[in-house]
């Protein structure tokens, strides 16, 4: 059966004619928008990488017991590697979330190559790929305009790639888009498109939220550990309170999820971020931002605290002091937004996991990978830091973040000296108003 389409240009009629065995047949997804869940391909299940010292330890205990100390291990020996990254400093944490963020990518994209068998499409693999180092390069290139700018300023083929750092950016991008194009074949479209909607939706979910990340970590190391390990500690914490108190369950998408998992692990990250945020604002290497060093070379974390980590007196409610038996605390106000942290963690953070769940189900898949034993992959473990991640951006600058005069400083040293010169003029005008400066005396 034929049906006639005609287009109307410059005056002419074109008719083109489509059989319903092109619309239908091609790439063999034609009716892929109106299948059902269980219409769905599945991906192959992953292997068990277990390792043999655990099967044989471990060989006498129920499915149930050997998965809870397979866990419990495994997350034991991922904590004490996150304190010797922490210990090795903050490039070597940039490091690492860049690492984790190139694996997460891997995982979703390796996904999607296996559900829609793109194994013959032209370029998918290689694009996706390439879409990933433009879209790091384009926030990345950001983040080096806006903290090392001293450092660029001495590197005239630095200077170069900032100033134009968005058009270069912008370019390379538009070079994979015209790649995509020119690989389009016949048959093959539909997928093709798919697969392009699919490596965008990764990259939003999986680059832009590891910049943020990064930024939050520039704030302040205390920025970025309190979160993450308020994070650790609401998935342990609702984990341990589920897995022994457990009967009722939480939400259809994840069917383990119980309530007294969900409630208890609020209370315990809640008193979890209390704690380490008193701990952690006591020292200069967690609160102070980060800072690159030109003449150094290296990361410095060195500063006068602000108000936010000096100790204020606060008067306890009148109900809790007679409890307490005091009128007043001492705190640090960062402990009292570590309570708007801690909840967001223990609250909205799961929903980042429950998302994934549906994810997971919606492909017919357990895990992401089986790159950790008992765990599933990387994007099992960080589902909820994302989420977290936006949430402690948004944070900062809502309520915390004020004028940077540091970052001022480093933006004036690149202008041109003529330029700096009417910085200073209109400056001292203004300060001479206000009354700070007196006027200079002519002679």
């Amino acid at each position: 059966m034929l049906e006639p389409r005609k287009r109307r240009a410059g005056g002419d009629h074109e008719a083109e004619s489509i059989t319903d065995k092109d619309v239908d047949g091609e790439d063999g997804l034609g009716e892929l928008d109106l299948r059902s869940d269980a219409d769905v391909p599945g991906v192959p299940p992953p292997r068990d990488r277990t390792p043999e010292v655990f099967r044989k330890a471990l060989s006498g205990l129920s499915s149930r017991w050997k998965n809870w100390w397979i866990r419990g291990i495994l997350t034991l020996a991922m904590i004490s590697f996150f304190f010797l990254v922490i210990y090795m400093g903050s490039f070597m944490l940039m490091l690492l979330v860049l690492s984790i963020q190139v694996k997460c990518f891997h995982e979703i994209i390796t996904i999607g190559y296996r559900v829609y068998h793109s194994y013959d499409l032209p370029w998918f693999r290689t694009l996706s790929w390439y879409f990933l180092l433009c879209v790091n390069y384009f926030f990345y290139g950001e983040t080096v305009a806006d903290y090392f700018a001293t450092f660029v300023q001495r590197r005239e083929q630095l200077q170069f790639l900032i100033r134009y750092h968005r058009f270069i950016s912008f370019t390379l991008y538009l070079a994979g888009f015209c790649l995509f194009v020119l690989s389009l074949v016949k048959k093959q479209y539909r997928l093709q498109f798919y697969m392009f909607a699919w490596t965008h939706v990764t990259l939003l979910i999986t680059v832009t939220q590891s910049h943020l990340v990064i930024q939050n970590l520039f704030e302040g190391m205390i920025w970025f550990l309190v979160p993450i390990s308020s994070v650790i500690c609401n998935d342990i914490a609702a984990y341990i309170f589920g897995f022994f108190f457990g009967r009722t369950p939480l939400i259809k998408l994840s069917p383990k999820k119980t309530w007294e998992g969900f409630i208890g692990g609020f209370f315990t990250t809640v008193v979890f971020g209390f704690i380490v945020a008193y701990l952690l604002a006591q020292y200069q290497y967690f609160v102070c931002p980060v800072e690159y060093n030109s003449e150094t070379n290296r990361f410095d974390t060195e500063c006068e605290p602000s108000e936010l980590f000096q100790l204020q007196k606060y008067t306890i409610p009148p109900l809790l002091q007679v409890v307490l038996g005091r009128e007043t605390v001492n705190l640090y106000p960062f402990q009292l937004h570590s309570i708007a942290l801690s909840t967001f963690a223990s609250l909205i953070g799961p929903f980042g996991g429950f998302f994934a769940s549906g994810f997971k189900r919606a492909f017919k898949i357990k895990d992401f990978a089986d790159t950790i034993p008992g765990h599933g992959g990387i994007m099992d473990r960080f589902d909820c830091q994302y989420l977290m991640a936006t949430f402690v951006h948004v944070y900062i600058t809502s309520f915390i973040r004020g004028p940077n005069p540091s970052k001022l400083l480093k933006q004036l040293l690149v202008l041109q000296p003529e330029q700096q010169l009417n910085v200073y003029k209109t400056l001292k005008s203004h300060l001479i108003e206000k009354g700070i400066l007196r006027p200079s005396l002519k002679g």
